[in-house]
């Protein structure tokens, strides 16, 4: 359902629609671009003389079970906050829409700029830009426009709701339709509505839209087959790992409150800190998986840069993405580290760079992990910011023995005589470790036809400790 809101312009009337569940085949997003054409041929029917006021022609908002009725829906949008959501996604579906109604009124071709709108490099038809949506919401009404202006800048929500708790954010506000930003000198409202990858995707096709990773994108997505379960977690790392599970859950109830609502920070961060292969990464996966997040790796040598603020430039564009995933950076003191003394311009930038961080992961709404291998690495001033500090020992005898029971399979035989507890006792292992030798020790064992035995895995955990140069 919408919020009505009172007009800024007396002399037009504007008409709430109603939630009605599909009586017709045709969709509701197709259903929407008729609406669309509807409102704009009745705004230029008024700008020319064609009709003595402008009326809004009324709508249903169908409930059709898509993803685009759902968000229309569920986010409660006001008609303009619709509208303008419509006038951003029309180019990717109906290019001759504006352009098609245009014609009728200017049959022989002529500039229209009240209407606004600019061309593409290879798109032909008009892409919807911020005069567009004031000329389709206000005319050529000065206040009204000024007034609708504010809400495309994101200043505000467009309604108020007396005070009961916080004012929910607009599709300006949360990213999805952003406008914009022109050079200097060129008029603010020039700049094209666009509309957020994540949208175009989730509206069009039903599905979720990722990021493809490299050096446009410097982030790739984290899965896993595995449950938690299936992992192995010292009882202080499952203490700190509660509380994060607790704000992932209860967070909105939290940001909701009227009072404290405005007291708290948004967003979460948390450092995970251990040696490697201890089950970091495979946690940060774990946790988007059970509240259904994706998680994003951030790789941090395409982040950082040589050329003085690119690193910034790399950071912002993850960010302005970012708003509904995890963010995971590994290896993190390679950029979150202990400030440098000034004794040159590049330490000078780089401390820059830091700082800009800390400000972009304390704006962040969402979780951000920060994993190191070390934690005295880390800046302590930086560690202080954190809600949660979660530590990922190595596994005591107990923990290893049951890494090592997880471990091993299910189908493939193994030797009745196999002592795990002994190899638990003796050998001090994370486990990534563990996993890389049964793996060795199952292929070994299928290579040959016969089960895993004790041997295979004793050579498999010399291999692993000649990697980490160490001795059996």
């Amino acid at each position: 359902m919408f919020w009505k809101k009172k007009d800024s312009d007396p002399t037009e009337k504007k008409t709430a629609p109603v939630v009605n569940k599909p009586i017709q085949m045709q969709s509701f997003l197709s259903q929407s671009m008729q609406i669309l054409s509807s409102i704009i041929e009745a705004r230029l029917n008024h700008f020319f003389g064609k009709t003595e006021s402008f009326i809004q022609p009324t709508f249903d908002i169908i409930d059709d079970g898509s993803v685009f009725s759902k968000y229309v829906i569920n986010n409660k949008l006001t008609v303009e906050e619709y509208i303008v959501l419509l006038l951003s996604i029309t180019p990717h579906i109906h290019p001759d829409l504006f352009s098609g109604l245009i014609r009728e009124h200017l049959p022989k071709g002529s500039d229209f700029p009240e209407f606004g709108g600019v061309k593409g490099i290879n798109y032909r038809g008009i892409i919807p830009t911020g005069e567009t949506a004031l000329f389709v919401l206000a005319g050529m009404n000065t206040d009204s426009r000024l007034h609708y202006a504010s809400l495309i800048r994101g200043e505000s929500s467009g309604y108020t709701n007396e005070g009961k708790s916080p004012v929910r954010k607009s599709i300006f506000q949360n990213g999805v339709v952003t406008l914009e930003q022109m050079k200097e000198g060129e008029p603010e409202m020039s700049g094209r509505l666009i509309l957020s990858n994540e949208k175009i995707a989730e509206f069009l096709t039903g599905k979720k839209w990722r990021p493809g990773f490299g050096s446009g994108f410097p982030a790739s997505l984290l899965e896993t087959r595995m449950e938690w379960d299936d992992i192995v977690l010292s009882p202080q790392t499952e203490r700190e790992l509660k509380m994060i599970q607790y704000w992932l859950e209860y967070h909105g109830r939290i940001e909701s409150d009227s009072k404290l609502g405005k007291r708290t920070k948004p967003g979460y961060r948390a450092l995970f800190y251990g040696p490697p292969g201890t089950g970091k990464t495979l946690t940060a996966s774990l946790l988007g998986k059970q509240f259904g997040m994706d998680v994003y790796r951030i790789d941090l040598s395409l982040v950082v840069s040589k050329y003085i603020g690119e690193t910034e430039n790399n950071l912002r564009q993850i960010f302005d993405r970012a708003q509904d995933w995890i963010l995971f950076f590994d290896e993190a003191d390679a950029l979150f580290g202990k400030r440098t003394n000034v004794q040159s311009a590049h330490d000078r930038f780089a401390n820059q760079e830091v700082s800009y961080l800390l400000q972009k992961v304390e704006e962040h709404p969402g979780l951000v992990i920060l994993a190191t291998n070390f934690k005295n690495n880390m800046d302590h001033a930086f560690i202080r910011r954190f809600q949660s500090v979660v530590p990922f020992p190595l596994p005591n005898e107990q923990e290893s023995l049951l890494l090592w029971e997880n471990t091993m399979p299910s189908n493939i035989p193994f030797a009745p005589n196999i002592a795990l507890q002994d190899l638990a006792r003796k050998y001090e292992l994370t486990g990534a470790s563990i996993l890389n030798i049964v793996q060795a020790a199952s292929i070994r064992a299928l290579s040959e036809d016969r089960p895993i035995e004790e041997r295979d895995l004793i050579e498999g955990i010399q291999n692993e400790y000649y990697k980490n140069g160490k001795s059996v």
